[in-house]
């Protein structure tokens, strides 16, 4: 049976319960105190028990089944009217599960529990629609992205293949780069994969020890293109993973150094610990960035001007540096904040759930 019938079927049952229990209760406090004997003498005719069960039974039967039509069609209207806003509910899922997810249920009414569950079901809906199309925009770059080396390694063979004087150590070179940057993008893309699905280790973590060892890790290459490159700071303790966590530093660290200042350009990296969390800031110089663009440097293979295409870092020219510390932080519970810095440049402050240290 339907949801709907069973509420009428129970909307019946219950109003002729209580019809059944008040004629009960006329019966048994009332017509006890009516003698059951024969009344003789002079005057009017007195009915005793017998004649008053015999008069009160048709018109309490005919109520009864009035009492039970109503509780039907009665029941049957206010049992449509309750489960209306989950009908709604239902089209909406319908229209969810074959692939609409633009469709809201956008209930109006009272605040109720179907409000509520409306309101949680539309943004439910919102999260999933905004995540399906960042993934399918996720998909259409990388597949651009990874077809590039690929195409240019073809076109590559096919010219050496047609020239007759072709130098294979030169095609063998810039075989490697292009092989390079592919395997460095597929490197990122799974790293990317690991952070957003979480399957990853928790331990205690020191970020101020995995900052120290990344710029340590990029100090020759900082030193390479004359970007000062410091660091200061007390212990920052969370819960992750230390490989994900110091590829997030990497990645900031790696990012702020090729967008730096081609002179007297700086890095500063601070690590601190507070109420908010585990903190991890890198500033650096650069270029002025403008606010509209600021907000797309999340977005995967977004990338800046001066954008370098080398291969010293797995990251580097794939366009997935911040969209990958983002990843990290998202899956560690903590945020990425990106700000622009007077003067130019920027600053990146990654916040993480704080775990006392030992």
């Amino acid at each position: 049976m339907s949801a709907r019938l069973k509420l009428t079927l129970s909307y019946a049952g219950f109003l002729m319960i209580a019809g059944v229990l008040l004629m009960a209760i006329v019966g048994v406090f009332l017509l006890r105190h009516v003698p059951d004997g024969q009344f003789t003498g002079p005057g009017p005719f007195i009915p005793n028990r017998t004649d008053l069960l015999r008069a009160f039974t048709p018109p309490a039967a005919a109520a009864l089944l009035f009492l039970l039509a109503l509780g039907l069609i009665g029941g049957w209207f206010l049992a449509g009217r309750m489960l209306a806003p989950l009908t709604r509910l239902n089209a909406a899922a319908r229209l969810a599960a074959e692939g609409s997810l633009s469709h809201r249920v956008d209930m109006a009414g009272p605040k109720d529990e179907f409000r509520d569950l409306a309101d949680v079901f539309d943004t439910m809906l919102a999260r999933l629609e905004a995540h399906v199309e960042e993934q399918r925009r996720f998909a259409a770059n990388a597949s651009h992205e990874l077809r590039t080396p690929l195409a240019i390694s073809q076109t590559m063979l096919e010219v050496a293949r047609d020239d007759p004087d072709r130098d294979v150590e030169v095609l063998i070179d810039r075989l490697q780069d292009v092989n390079a940057r592919a395997i460095a993008l597929t490197d990122a893309l799974l790293l990317l994969a690991r952070a957003d699905g979480g399957t990853f280790e928790r331990r205690s973590v020191d970020l101020s020890l995995l900052a120290e060892e990344a710029v340590e890790t990029l100090h020759p290459l900082a030193d390479q293109r004359g970007v000062t490159l410091s660091i200061r700071g007390t212990t920052a303790v969370t819960s992750g993973s230390p490989t994900l966590l110091e590829q997030l530093i990497v990645n900031l660290v790696h990012n702020a150094i090729v967008h730096n200042l081609t002179a007297d350009g700086w890095i500063d990296v601070h690590t601190e610990s507070g109420p908010a969390g585990a903190v991890v800031i890198i500033e650096n110089t650069g270029e002025v960035i403008p606010a509209g663009f600021l907000a797309t440097l999340r977005e995967p293979f977004q990338r800046g001007a001066a954008r370098s295409r080398s291969t010293d870092a797995a990251p580097v020219g794939t366009g997935l540096g911040l969209a990958i510390a983002e990843g990290i932080s998202r899956a560690h519970g903590g945020t990425l904040e990106l700000e622009s810095r007077r003067g130019g440049g920027l600053v990146v402050t990654v916040r993480l759930p704080s775990t006392p240290s030992e």
